[in-house]
């Protein structure tokens, strides 16, 4: 027999029923509107996110693009600007001429850098120059009273007999030093060296007054038979330059060691090789002395005391057209090889000295 449940009973079971499935509804749906708000919430989130590592990435990108640009710009200021305003002033450009005709940096820093470098470079290009003109000055004054004590000398040589003779060629020789070393001065300066002879000067004079420059002359030996001139006008230049290679083949070999000075005349020119005892040059002081001698312009700045005769040798060998190189000696040591071109030479019989 069945039990049944009271009508009241059944009523209260579903009113509960309906709560709860009304509750049911309720937390789904509030489940479900959380849901919505915490997927849109991280939809914004990410989306911040990733407008932030946009923007951190274009900041990234404007920060190392104006950082190449001022590498660039710093480059270029010290590549190429900075050089091209020295050029200009040490050719003689004031500096308000330069600073309006070479492209300043676009920067405000670097222009202002490069005014100031400007400035203080035309400052040291005045104080260079100053000095340059004031050894020039005093290279000429030395040159004027050397060739002066020589004309003297001579003079009393002709005049006094044998007894003082050795004495007075003895400070002959020693003025002719002292003259070779004050043309020096004046070539490294640019300023006027030596004299100019209106005739050419035949090429054994031209050695034989070479070799009379050095003090150890009584060490060089002469192989000559050219009857080849060297023109007036460069005459002089070629006397200094082979005198200044002599001397160093003598001062870079043994003192009882001899230099030998030999003379061939080619179809480019006349060819002088002098040849010394001495060490073998290292490759490195061998592309020291190269360099020394090329067609390179001369940096003073970067002279040492001990290195001024391969120096006067290249400001020389520029200005005449000379050739200089060296190579090892068939005596064990160290020979250089002069070219003279041939349109410094003036062949026998053209009224040469």
């Amino acid at each position: 027999m069945t039990a049944e449940v009271p009508a009241g009973s059944r009523a209260s079971v579903g009113l509960f029923c309906g709560l709860a499935a009304v509750l049911l509804c309720v937390t789904a749906a509030v489940a479900a509107s959380r849901g919505q708000a915490v997927r849109g919430l991280k939809q914004r989130v990410a989306a911040a996110e990733a407008e932030a590592a946009r923007r951190a990435a274009m900041l990234e990108a404007e920060a190392s693009r104006r950082v190449a640009a001022l590498e660039a710009e710093a480059a270029k200021l010290a590549d190429e600007t900075i050089p091209q305003a020295v050029k200009q002033l040490r050719e003689g450009g004031s500096v308000d001429t330069v600073l309006a005709s070479v492209p300043a940096p676009a920067g405000r820093a670097h222009a202002r850098v490069f005014k100031t470098l400007a400035r203080e470079i035309a400052t040291g290009e005045r104080m260079r120059a100053s000095a340059m003109a004031a050894c020039a000055n005093a290279a000429g004054r030395v040159q004027a009273l050397a060739t002066s004590m020589l004309a003297d000398l001579r003079e009393m040589e002709n005049r006094h007999d044998e007894s003082v003779l050795g004495d007075l060629l003895k400070l002959d020789h020693t003025t002719a030093q002292a003259g070779r070393i004050a043309d020096s001065i004046a070539v490294l300066t640019g300023a006027r060296s030596g004299r100019r002879w209106t005739k050419p000067i035949v090429m054994e004079s031209v050695l034989r007054g070479a070799v009379g420059r050095i003090s150890a002359y009584q060490r060089v030996r002469i192989h000559s038979a050219s009857t080849a001139a060297v023109a007036g006008y460069a005459a002089e230049g070629v006397m200094h330059a082979l005198a200044e290679l002599m001397d160093n083949a003598a001062s870079f070999s043994p003192p009882t060691e001899e230099v030998h000075v030999y003379v061939q005349e080619t179809h480019t020119g006349v060819v002088v090789t002098i040849e010394d005892g001495g060490l073998v040059m290292s490759p490195a002081a061998l592309a020291r002395a190269e360099k020394a001698v090329s067609a390179e312009a001369l940096d003073l700045t970067k002279l040492s005391g001990t290195r001024l005769g391969l120096a006067v040798v290249g400001q020389l060998a520029r200005k005449h057209n000379l050739t200089v190189s060296f190579r090892p000696s068939s005596r064990g040591g160290t020979g250089v090889v002069v070219l003279i071109p041939q349109q410094l030479i003036v062949h026998a019989g053209q009224d040469a000295m």
